[in-house]
């Protein structure tokens, strides 16, 4: 099926996704296809691969440059993809991207011996991004709906970066954004 969404998305990671991802030995692309693969292997619904296949989709929908992080800018990805998306997509995918990035903070401040397991990229945003969250934040994103995908969705996006993964292409996940299209109808 092609549609306006998918002519999109074949754009995205077929042209602006080839760029590296941060210091990683890995471009977008990759890190958009392995996190959607290890939802899949998880058990994840197709919600839940198509929130971790397209989660990072807001670095490649902004005009802020091709590396706005070296420049000390916080693209809000986060924010920036749940808005775009939520067009096509229901909660189930944009809850979940819209708080990756607070989760990452939650997990920082709950687990000790998370901030050992980030990537120097995520160091580096962690400080742009509000650092650990505090008791009271914590707290409060603990009460939101979509707080367990996110956690789920922020340990797929920490693993998501090995430079010899052969994940499925983008268009094996065709079928999983039909689906959670569909279930957002």
């Amino acid at each position: 099926m092609t549609d306006d969404l998918t002519t999109a998305l074949l754009d995205i990671y077929g042209s602006k996704a080839t760029a590296r991802y941060g210091l990683s030995r890995i471009n977008q692309l990759q890190h958009a296809l392995q996190s959607g693969a290890l939802a899949e292997s998880r058990g994840e619904s197709d919600e839940g691969v198509v929130a971790a296949l397209l989660h990072d989709v807001g670095h490649m929908i902004h005009d802020l440059g091709e590396d706005p992080a070296r420049e000390g800018v916080d693209d809000r990805h986060e924010a920036r993809a749940s808005a775009w998306l939520s067009r096509w997509f229901g909660e189930g995918v944009v809850g979940p991207i819209a708080l990756h990035v607070a989760a990452k903070r939650w997990l920082c401040a709950t687990d000790p011996a998370y901030f050992g397991t980030l990537s120097g990229d995520s160091v580096r945003s962690l400080a742009r991004q509000g650092g650990p969250m505090s008791p009271a934040e914590a707290a409060a994103f603990e009460r939101e709906p979509a707080f367990r995908g996110a956690v789920r969705l922020r340990l797929i996006d920490d693993l998501a970066k090995d430079p010899h993964a052969t994940p499925p292409p983008f268009e094996h996940f065709l079928a999983a954004i039909d689906r959670a299209r569909r279930q957002a109808g």
